[in-house]
């Protein structure tokens, strides 16, 4: 933390490469460190110059009269590996480097990104390929991003850390055009040494930060952004995370559908949602909702009061919170008497939200004393103030009746501008007033803030499963019945069965399990069975020999080879299908209940929570990922329907989660597809079973 400290807030700087043309690349570091009031030595270094704009420049490193906290290295890549070395062995604590050309660019590139890492030894490094940061708290711009060419950068309390070098100039820009005070940015990209924890964890702890805001494309180490993103939590600083590749983000559907459901977006939007991280979805929405949350105001319901003088642009805001989940209720009776006496004898309609108080808009005087009426109220939890264009004539005025207002409530306050006018909205930020140019971004501030008012959960203890022992399990998959069997041991109900290899054998099964059955090929390499003809429902003793035979030639021309066994097993009637699977990827392994069957792709109506680091899922997990399903409604009795085994279902999701568990390392993908959710008190059954295991490095056993 100390050496972080030195880099953010660094007593001495040397500026490695830097150039006597202030308008070179190279030479604007200095420059903007000059502009923006840095107070410390700073030490240019270039063999070809005596000075660089008036500061006496070194011909090396070894040559600096001393060890500089922060070394800003702007040489091209092999030559920062040598600049590197000469500030470590010089004791500096930190060195910025801005050089491409490392692990981005390919093998080569790896191995000048392991040297640079090697040469620096125990100094800290930001990058490789950043454009460096900027401290605006203390007014330190250690960057050559043409965005600090403004000159007036509000400081504020939202620290930005990112993983790309470009979006640190854009935020930078965006934000002093909103009039959106920042604290620090800082951008990490290739994290050959210093990653985005590490700046979490630094920025939890610094008084100038309330808010950290996240520009992520990957999470190298889940396992400790976990522990920070908690700690944050736990501290009252909220995380905001801009996580891109939306549209890229996907596993391979190859070997389950849960492959496909349970892709690596989702599962970040899991991670997030369980730590309390606040994802956002547009760029704008990455500064907006920061904004709301400095201001530290909680939101105790749903309840929105809409303030206008415009009529449209307060549909455009309902209609907006609408489909969020928010509600906008008619003032009670005794707020709506308060605001028409504000009114006079001006006729106006009071049993409408959004309140439209047309003479607010014009009087200044007037639309103080509606907010507070507004404020006041117990019908609502948050007000949206609107904006016309006839607030746009007097907007310090405007800027200034709502400013008045906020000390007479902790509830929050946003206000939204209709017009198109920047300099209003740079007013309203400046003010501590949240203002918006879009609906979206009310609705989304709002979710952000209720996200955030609500308490940490208490972790439930684990109930006790016994589970079979998995450490012989072979690699690779595991054929349905072999699967079963597991499944079955873990407490999970499967219906009964026999392996069949003939029609003899097949008849006499059917007769034994009784009709109807279920033929099914049996083969751990054919996992989309049905796709292939692999599957025949409703047979019997009778029947089943002539649909075997016909399977046999059916798969055998999909996958061009006879199949060797097959599967007899009673039908289950009665139950609704789900599917309960598990996937693991980068940031661990993904449980996932939704709707199952083969249109479990097709609807997509899923919820996904990600593995504890020990154990598996606890049965209030359970019951949450059941009741966040669309189709909840249908296994809890819609429309008179009778109640599925709901409480069986909870139980089996906590088996097959502490399952999982146990394979660890070694799962790649699994699930049980369809789960039939019998009526109440009948229990579930596990009509299918998926199971791939990989070599993995983790520990199997029986556990209890």
């Amino acid at each position: 933390m100390n050496q972080i400290d030195a880099l953010l807030n660094p007593r001495s700087i040397a500026v490695i490469g830097a150039s006597a043309d202030p308008k070179k690349t190279s030479g604007l570091p200095v420059s903007y460190l000059i502009k923006h009031g840095f107070g410390g030595p700073i030490y240019p270094v270039n063999p070809k110059a005596d000075e660089i704009q008036g500061l006496t420049c070194y011909p090396s490193v070894e040559a600096l009269p001393e060890a500089p906290d922060v070394g800003l290295v702007l040489l091209n890549a092999r030559r920062s590996i040598d600049a590197v070395r000469g500030l470590a062995q010089l004791g500096c604590k930190a060195a910025v480097v801005l050089a491409s050309g490392y692990a981005e660019a390919g093998e080569e590139g790896q191995d000048l990104q392991a040297q640079l890492k090697e040469a620096a030894g125990s100094m800290r490094i930001l990058g490789p390929n950043t454009i460096g940061l900027v401290n605006l708290t203390a007014g330190i711009p250690l960057s050559a991003s043409g965005a600090l060419e403004v000159s007036e950068l509000p400081a504020g309390s939202v620290a930005v850390v990112s993983q790309s070098g470009g979006i640190l100039g854009a935020l930078l820009s965006r934000a002093a055009g909103r009039g959106i005070g920042l604290s620090s940015l800082i951008s990490t990209s290739n994290e050959v040494d210093l990653e985005v924890s590490d700046f979490v964890e630094y920025l939890i702890d610094d008084p100038s930060t309330k808010v950290i805001a996240l520009y992520l494309e990957s999470i190298r180490h889940p396992a400790r952004f976990r522990e920070v993103a908690m700690r944050a939590r736990e501290a009252g600083k909220p995380l905001v995370v801009f996580k891109i590749g939306r549209s890229e983000a996907g596993a391979s559907a190859a070997s389950s559908h849960t492959g496909a459901l349970a892709g690596e977006d989702h599962v970040y939007d899991a991670f997030f949602r369980e730590l309390g991280v606040i994802r956002v979805n547009t760029f704008d929405e990455f500064l907006d909702v920061p904004a709301v949350l400095v201001a530290g105001r909680q939101l105790a319901g749903r309840r929105v009061a809409v303030l206008t003088s415009t009529g449209g642009a307060g549909t455009l805001i309902a209609d907006s919170l609408g489909i969020n989940g928010f509600e906008t209720p008619p003032p009670d009776q005794a707020t709506a008497e308060k605001l028409r006496a504000l009114q006079g004898d001006t006729p106006t309609a009071l049993d409408r939200n959004p309140i439209d108080v047309t003479l607010a808009g014009l009087q200044p005087d007037l639309l103080r004393q509606a907010i507070r009426i507004l404020l006041e109220s117990d019908s609502y939890d948050a007000l949206i103030v609107i904006i016309g264009s006839s607030g746009l004539a007097m907007p310090d005025l405007v800027v200034g009746a709502i400013s008045d207002s906020l000390d007479s409530s902790d509830k929050p306050v946003l206000a939204y501008v209709s017009p198109y006018a920047p300099n209003t909205l740079q007013r309203l930020n400046r003010a501590a007033i949240p203002g918006f140019s879009s609906p979206e971004s009310c609705s989304a501030v709002l979710e952000a803030l209720h996200i955030t008012s609500q308490p940490l959960k208490a972790g439930a203890s684990q109930p006790s499963v016994q589970l079979p022992d998995v450490s012989g399990l072979p690699q690779g998959a595991i054929d349905e019945a072999a699967a079963k069997q597991l499944f079955a041991e873990a407490g999970i109900a499967v219906p009964p069965s026999r392996v069949v290899h003939t029609r003899e054998e097949a008849e006499r099964a059917a007769s034994e399990v009784g009709a109807p059955v279920v033929l099914k090929v049996l083969d751990a390499n054919l996992l989309h069975k049905s796709d292939i003809g692999g599957v025949a429902l409703h047979l019997n003793a009778d029947t089943i020999g002539d649909r075997l035979e016909q399977m046999t030639h059916q798969v055998k021309s999909h996958v061009g080879r006879r199949p060797d066994a097959y599967l007899v097993e009673a039908m289950v009637s009665g139950g609704h299908e789900l599917i309960l699977g598990a996937n693991r990827d980068a940031l661990g392994t993904a449980i996932l209940l939704g709707a199952g069957g083969v249109t479990a792709e097709l609807f997509k109506d899923t919820a996904i929570r990600l593995l504890p680091a020990q154990g598996g899922l606890t049965l209030e997990q359970a019951r949450e990922m059941m009741q966040q399903l669309t189709t909840w409604p249908l296994l809890d009795g819609y429309r008179g329907a009778p109640r599925r085994d709901t409480e069986a279902l909870a139980q089996a999701i906590v088996n097959f989660s502490a399952l999982m568990a146990a394979l660890g390392e070694r799962l790649v993908t699994s699930e049980i597809n369809p789960l039939f959710v019998l009526p109440e008190g009948e229990g579930v059954v596990a009509a299918d079973a998926v199971l791939v295991l990989d070599e993995g490095g983790g520990e199997g056993g029986s556990h209890g």
